[in-house]
């Protein structure tokens, strides 16, 4: 028994794998087939378009952060109902965690869920020469199976028809279509404030457009039968997101456009283990719901929001008071920002946010912070104790300023070193790091123990 399922994997970032996962995801739906989204590695804003495209939940694949079996449960969950699933790699094919091994990239979950690659090659300014680059990535590791190419960027249907020539000749593998450089289909900049204006359906003729292209210059019919690939079953009594407890606590969790950056997976893991989720929406100015038990505050942009955020009062207030009443909240990211006492954008204006954190968080136009994390926990760190690990990632343009002595929530180890970071109080862990909670399922365990034994009512 067959499944379909390929991997879109790039020779390198900016290669045009997004815009190319798109436009097949958008070309197939038209061909009237139900299209499931992944990404490898740790992404918020690749899987919104993949879910805007496909009307399905897309979902993240990560052989660093989680087990191979994991991965795979991850992989035959999302996939359950759909006619075939799309995989956009991260970063090039072999890009991982570990320049002399394929942990973390790609290539790695390609051979995990044992799936078909299609490669894209950025074809501007070469012939030829486009085959050694494909010869190169056949020839780098056994494992991975490339079944086909698609040239990106060509200047001519002239230009296509020569590269196509050089690679089947030389790699043995069909070219099966083409994007002409000069088109007018750049992927619009994934700045933070991007999601909200995907969720409100802006970017649809966009999508719809690219459908219509890859259907014009690309050979679907072939893609889809390269897509066949070993039956995967899922197997349900080993499936991490069995449920293990009856529903007995209620989770207050921030869902709107400033704070949207959740892995479905630790929302289905925290209602695996009996957690009812109750969303609320702090842009909205909406108080936390009633006889809640916990408060997950997830990452987002509310520094796109600061102005309206700091009007919202009420909100604010409850939330102010249920922390301080001792409601087990975790924090990540946005919501991190959200809970210190202000942020402060880069036009250097200051906005209040809730102050239960000392300190603020400034914005700035670089990078403040990009990778891998492995986390332990600090003394009294309700979630994750010091003798366990976690795994996450961060991804932040803000830093955190505080002339008071805090403490810190846990030890993060990250390419630059290991070192304390969050802040911890009492039943409030918050930092930067987003966790991943299938990398540690004590952590979802210890929370709603510790919600029952709280039971805190707002």
């Amino acid at each position: 028994m067959k499944d379909h399922r390929i991997v879109i994997a790039g020779t390198g970032s900016g290669v045009g794998k997004t815009t190319l996962t798109i436009g097949l995801m958008s070309a197939l739906k038209k061909r009237g087939l139900t299209v499931q989204g992944f990404k490898c590695g740790p992404d918020y804003i690749d899987p919104s378009y993949h879910t805007a495209v496909t009307n399905r939940t897309s979902r993240n694949l990560d052989s660093w952060m989680l087990e191979k079996d994991t991965v795979l449960d991850i992989f035959a969950r999302g996939s359950q109902g759909a006619d075939i699933s799309i995989i956009e790699g991260v970063m090039g094919f072999f890009d991982g965690k570990n320049p002399k091994n394929n942990e973390g990239s790609t290539a790695d979950i390609s051979m995990i869920i044992e799936s078909p690659v299609l490669l894209v090659v950025n074809c501007a300014s070469m012939a030829r020469s486009a085959a050694a680059i494909v010869k190169g990535f056949q020839a780098l590791a056994k494992g991975p199976n490339i079944v086909g190419v698609i040239a990106n960027r060509v200047g001519s249907e002239g230009h296509y028809k020569i590269v196509k020539t050089a690679i089947e000749q030389e790699c043995d593998v069909p070219v099966i279509g083409y994007l002409k450089r000069e088109l007018d289909i750049k992927i619009p900049e994934r700045h933070l404030g991007l999601v909200p204006s995907i969720e409100r359906g802006e970017l649809d003729p966009f999508f719809n457009k690219l459908g219509d292209l890859i259907l014009e210059t690309v050979d679907v019919d072939q893609l889809i039968e390269l897509s066949k690939a070993p039956y995967l079953p899922l197997s349900e009594k080993k499936s991490i997101f069995n449920k293990k407890k009856e529903e007995n606590i209620r989770i207050a969790v921030a869902k709107d456009a400033a704070f949207n950056f959740y892995y479905p997976e630790n929302l289905e893991l925290l209602q695996s283990y009996g957690a009812k989720l109750v969303y609320f929406s702090p842009l909205s100015n909406e108080p936390l719901p009633e006889n809640i038990d916990g408060l997950y505050l997830g990452g987002g942009f509310p520094e796109e929001y600061a102005k309206e955020l700091s009007q919202n009062k009420d909100v604010q207030d409850s939330v102010r008071v249920a922390i301080g009443n001792g409601l087990p909240t975790l924090a990540e990211c946005g919501g991190f920002m959200y809970l210190t006492e202000a942020i402060e954008t880069t036009g250097h204006l200051e906005f209040p946010m809730v102050g239960i954190i000392p300190g603020k968080v400034k914005m700035q136009m670089k990078l403040a912070a990009l990778g891998y994390r492995e986390i332990s926990g600090e003394e009294g760190n309700f979630l994750l104790g010091k003798n366990e690990k976690a795994r996450g990632h961060e991804f932040h343009y803000s830093t955190y300023h505080n002339d008071q002595e805090v403490r810190p929530a846990y030890v993060t180890k990250g390419m630059r070193g290991t070192k304390q970071e969050g802040y911890l109080n009492h039943n409030l862990v918050a930092g930067y790091t987003h966790f991943h909670f299938a990398s540690c399922k004590s952590m979802v365990e210890k929370w709603v123990d510790k919600c029952l034994r709280s039971k805190v009512s707002v």
